[in-house]
């Protein structure tokens, strides 16, 4: 193993270069193969402080953070894995490649509209690395920022690692996002995302944040990261950290709020010291940290580990945002639960927590027409339904809207829902996917 000073220089490992590390001989015979066949269908990515801190390796194959970023064999349907097996033994290249790219397009490399309705456009132009779905809220895919510290096997946005660029929304400067805010003033919220906007160094960071701040009906810039579990160090250690948190501070002063949405799956991820100190680094600059994640099947099912997560998060001060559902993308029949089982958990962590860790709304569906919450289980005039609210909408009427759907203990995912009370449709399926008055503002990102 290398020593803790190592640990302090990022050094990523891919599917070949794992082979090299004292790890690759831990892995069982089947986790070995796995990275030789779903690797290459699923990207794969780590990095020594993943390896030699978050992992026990006395726990696997069942370890969680082992199950969130090494490849298994069942993230494959059957007959994929040993048809893509078969073809590798007899080293066909352009046989791999046809079937990897038919996996893909069975995996709904897109979900949720991103593609069809969530683009953006300027006078006739599209703007490939914006993304509009709700009104007050734009989403930014910098183009430097489309990889991550490790992956996830389970990020619905898998398809922005593979290599493909027809399946990536990626950016190549903020000029773009500018000119489309000034246009567009009823959005006051920018989410930078990826990938992970923090593996970029800060001044390239900064040069796609600094522009938004001298726009004045925006009010608030969200960063979505796994950084903060993945590689703290970022906060910390790293050579230009103090001039991320300088960045950060300036953002603040500048007078909008700085939410870094930080991606903690699992409480291991929170124990460690390096961890707490990223936490505490991040809240100085008087930035808000806030917790969310999926809840997935083999990683975090236990409800006391959400609960220990929610409460350390409040200890150390950020704020328990989402528990979301894994989305209907990539190997999702390996990590969904049905829909009863993510209510379950989530119930009795939130029933074990104080009011201060009730912050956090779950479970939720960002499904094609908006965040939709799970809100309980109830029997309504004798039929057992799901109660269903909107919390965020593409036609902003329907936010807060309460709806049933029948009870199916095998669902996993919205699309596999019906409406209760014998009704053949949900209300929004025949309204407007915009509001009326607003479709002048959004006819362009439509």
């Amino acid at each position: 193993m290398q020593g803790m000073s190592e640990l302090h220089r990022y050094k990523p490992y891919n599917a070949r270069t794992i082979r090299e590390t004292p790890y690759w001989h831990r892995l069982t015979p089947a986790l070995r193969e796995a990275m030789d066949v779903v690797a290459r269908v699923m990207p794969f990515r780590t990095n020594e402080y993943v390896l030699g801190t978050l992992i026990d390796w006395d726990s696997i194959p069942d370890d969680p953070i082992l199950r969130m970023t090494f490849p298994h064999p069942d993230m494959l349907l059957p007959q994929e894995y040993a048809s893509l097996k078969q073809l590798i033994e007899q080293d066909d290249a352009a046989a791999i490649k046809r079937r990897i790219e038919a996996i893909w397009l069975r995996m709904n490399p897109h979900p949720a509209g991103q593609l069809t309705h969530n683009g953006a456009s300027l006078g006739g132009k599209v703007l490939p690395g914006i993304q509009h779905k709700y009104r007050e809220t734009v989403l930014f895919f910098p183009g430097a920022g489309q990889t991550c510290h490790a992956y996830c096997t389970f990020c619905f946005r898998w398809a922005q690692f593979i290599g493909e660029e027809e399946l990536k929304f990626n950016a190549r400067e903020s000029q773009e996002l500018v000119s489309y805010l000034r246009v567009h003033t009823e959005v006051t919220d920018v989410l930078i995302t990826g990938g992970d906007p923090m593996i970029m160094n800060t001044r390239s960071l900064a040069g796609y944040i600094e522009p938004l701040l001298e726009l004045p009906h925006l009010r608030s810039i969200r960063i979505g990261t796994k950084s903060v579990a993945y590689w703290p160090q970022r906060f910390v250690s790293d050579k230009d950290a103090p001039e991320l948190l300088a960045l950060f501070r300036r953002i603040v002063a500048a007078g909008k709020h700085l939410s870094v949405m930080g991606h903690y799956n699992h409480p291991v991820e929170l124990r460690q010291d390096i961890a707490r100190q990223a936490v505490e680094r991040i809240r100085s600059t008087g930035a808000v940290l806030r917790m969310q994640a999926p809840v997935i099947r083999h990683i975090n099912e236990n409800p006391a580990d959400w609960a220990e997560l929610w409460t350390e998060g409040v200890r150390l001060g950020a704020v328990p945002y989402y528990m979301f559902v894994e989305r209907d993308t990539g190997p999702r029949h390996y990590f969904a639960m049905p829909l009863a089982r993510a209510f379950e958990i989530f119930q009795a962590a939130y029933r074990s927590v104080s009011g201060l860790a009730r912050t956090v709304r779950g479970p939720s569906m960002s499904t094609f027409y908006g965040k939709v919450l799970i809100n309980g289980i109830e029997t309504v005039a004798g039929e057992k339904v799901f109660v269903l609210q909107f919390l965020q909408a593409r036609n902003p009427q329907w936010v807060l809207r309460t709806f049933h759907a029948q009870f199916d203990p095998h669902a996993s995912w919205f699309d596999d829902l019906r409406p209760a009370f014998g009704e053949q449709r949900f209300f929004f399926q025949d309204e407007p996917l915009t509001a009326p008055e607003l479709i002048p503002v959004l006819l362009e990102t439509a």
